[in-house]
C-alpha cells in the first residue's frame, strides 16, 4: 500500500514538473517574441487584383522569415476583383502572424473583405468601411443572386471568424437585408448599401478603435523594429500588366501585330509590336506567379503552326492547331482563365477590324501576292503576242469566201481572216474593218469608196 501512494506521489511531481517545464517554455517563447517586437508595415493601395495578391503572398512569407511577430495592412481601396481579395483573405487567415488592418481612408467593396479578415481593426478618424456590393467593370450593381449570395457568404464567414457581427458584414453586400444597429441608433433600411464611419465602426465593435494618424498609433505599438515592405519594381510592373483593361489592351496590339505582318509582311513594326504586347503579357503573369515556362512554349509553337500553314499546304489543319495552341497559351497563362477567354473574345474582335482595315489599304504588299504573277505582259512593256493590225481600221477590202460570220477577204493584195458582228456577208461583197479586239478582226458590209475601186 505504501508502495502504491510512493508511485502515485511519485508520478504526481513528474507531471507537475512536465507542466512546470512547458509552461517556462511558453513563458520563455512569448518573452522572446515579445523582445523581438518586429512590426512588418504593408500597404494595401489602389485596385485590388491578383498582382497585388501575388505581393502580399511574398511579403507575408518575407515578414514572417525575418521574424516579425506583427503585420500590418495599410488598407485605402476602393476595392476591385472579388477572386483576388477572396484568395487575399484566406492569405492572411491563414497567416500564424498578429494581423491589423490599419483603415487610412477607404475600405470599401473587396477592401473591407480584406479588413475583416484581419485580427485587429484600427481605423483613421474619417476614413469609411463597407459598400461591398458585387459590381461589374463598368460599376454597374450586380443582380445575380448566386454571386450575390456567394460574397455575403464570404463577407459573413470573414466577419464571424474575427468576432465581428456577420448582420452587418452581410448588410454591406445585401441591399434587402435590414440590420439593426442600437449601438450607434441606425437601422440599414431595405435598399441601402452598409457604409460605416470610423467612430460607427468602433462603437458597434467592428474595430478596435479610431486613431489620429498612422504614425502615432503604431509608436503606440511600441515595436522595436518597423520593416517597411514595399513591392519591386518586377512586382509593380506585374500589377500594371495583370489589370483587365491593360491585358485586353495587349491581346488587341498583339494579335493585330502578328497577323498584319503575317498578312501583310516585310513592314517588322506590326510584328515587333505584337510579339512585345504578347512578351509584356506573359512577363506580367510569369513575375506574379500564374504563368510558366510551359505556356510561352505553347504560344510559341502557335505562332510557328501559323506561320507554317501560309506555306505548306494543310487544309487548315496547321492554322487550325496553331490558333488552339496559341489561345491555350494565352488563356491558361492567365490567374482566371474565363476572364481571359473573355479579354481574349474582346480582343479578336477588334483586331479583326484593325486587321481588315490595315489589309485593305496595304493590299499590294499582302502575302498572297507572293503566289501571283504581278508582271504584266503588254505592248507598253514590249510584249508582243501577235502582229499589230491597228492600220487596218477604216480600210476596205472585198470578201473572198462567204463571211458566216468568219471568213476571208482581200484588203491591198493581202489575205486577212475576218469576223462580223454576226451578219451574213457573201463572197465578192465590199466590207471594211471597223473594230480590232486582241487578234480579232471585225468588219461590215459597206459600199466601195472610188480609192478601194481603183485598187
Amino acid at each position: 500500500m505504501r508502495g502504491l501512494i510512493l508511485f502515485f506521489i511519485l508520478f504526481m511531481m513528474s507531471g507537475l514538473s512536465g507542466l512546470a517545464s512547458a509552461n517556462e517554455s511558453k513563458e520563455q517563447a512569448t518573452k522572446q517574441q515579445t523582445e523581438t517586437g518586429i512590426t512588418a508595415v504593408i500597404e494595401v493601395k489602389q485596385t485590388i487584383e491578383t498582382g497585388l495578391q501575388s505581393f502580399l503572398e511574398r511579403a507575408l512569407t518575407e515578414a514572417e522569415g525575418f521574424g516579425a511577430n506583427t503585420v500590418v495592412l495599410k488598407i485605402n481601396t476602393f476595392g476591385g476583383r472579388l477572386d483576388a481579395a477572396i484568395a487575399i483573405g484566406e492569405l492572411i487567415r491563414s497567416s500564424p502572424l498578429r494581423t491589423i488592418a490599419y483603415i487610412e481612408g477607404k475600405a470599401i467593396s473587396a477592401g473591407s473583405y480584406i479588413a475583416l479578415n484581419a485580427d485587429e481593426i484600427y481605423m483613421e478618424r474619417g476614413s469609411t468601411i463597407g459598400a461591398a456590393a458585387v459590381v461589374d467593370g463598368s460599376g454597374t450593381q450586380i443582380q445575380d443572386s448566386k454571386v450575390v449570395s456567394m460574397w455575403v457568404s464570404e463577407m459573413r464567414s470573414a466577419a464571424e471568424a474575427t468576432g465581428r457581427n456577420p448582420d452587418v458584414a452581410q448588410g454591406m453586400v445585401d441591399e434587402s437585408f435590414v440590420v439593426e444597429m442600437s449601438e450607434i441608433n441606425r437601422t440599414k433600411q431595405a435598399g441601402e448599401i452598409l457604409t460605416l464611419t470610423s467612430k460607427e465602426a468602433v462603437l458597434i465593435g467592428f474595430a478596435e478603435a479610431e486613431t489620429e494618424s498612422f504614425d502615432d498609433w503604431l509608436a503606440s505599438l511600441k515595436p522595436n523594429r518597423v520593416e517597411n515592405i514595399e513591392p519591386t519594381l518586377a512586382e509593380q510592373l506585374a500589377r500594371f500588366l495583370t489589370n483587365p483593361a491593360v491585358t485586353t489592351i495587349l491581346f488587341i496590339l498583339g494579335i493585330s501585330g502578328i497577323f498584319i505582318e503575317l498578312f501583310v509582311p516585310g513592314f517588322g513594326v506590326p510584328g515587333i509590336i505584337g510579339i512585345s504586347a504578347f512578351g509584356l503579357y506573359f512577363l506580367g503573369n510569369y513575375v506574379a506567379g500564374f504563368a510558366g515556362t510551359e505556356h510561352i512554349v505553347l504560344f510559341v509553337a502557335g505562332v510557328v503552326l501559323l506561320l507554317l500553314e501560309l506555306f505548306i499546304p494543310s487544309f487548315g489543319i496547321l492554322g487550325i492547331l496553331g490558333i488552339a495552341a496559341l489561345m491555350s497559351g494565352v488563356v491558361l497563362a492567365a490567374y482566371d482563365t474565363g476572364n481571359a477567354f473573355q479579354s481574349l473574345g474582346i480582343a479578336f474582335l477588334v483586331a479583326i477590324v484593325i486587321i481588315v482595315i490595315f489589309v485593305r489599304l496595304f493590299k499590294h504588299r499582302g502575302v498572297w501576292n507572293r503566289f501571283i504573277l504581278k508582271d504584266s505582259l503588254n505592248t507598253q512593256e514590249g510584249y508582243l503576242s501577235h502582229e499589230i493590225k491597228q492600220e487596218l481600221i477604216g480600210k476596205q477590202g472585198q470578201a473572198i469566201t462567204p463571211l458566216r460570220p468568219a471568213g476571208t477577204i482581200l484588203i491591198g493584195g493581202k489575205r486577212i481572216d475576218v469576223v462580223t458582228n454576226g451578219e451574213f456577208i457573201s463572197a465578192g461583197s465590199w466590207v471594211e474593218v471597223i473594230q480590232l479586239e486582241g487578234i480579232r478582226v471585225v468588219v461590215q458590209q459597206t459600199q466601195p469608196s472610188s480609192e478601194a475601186e481603183n485598187k
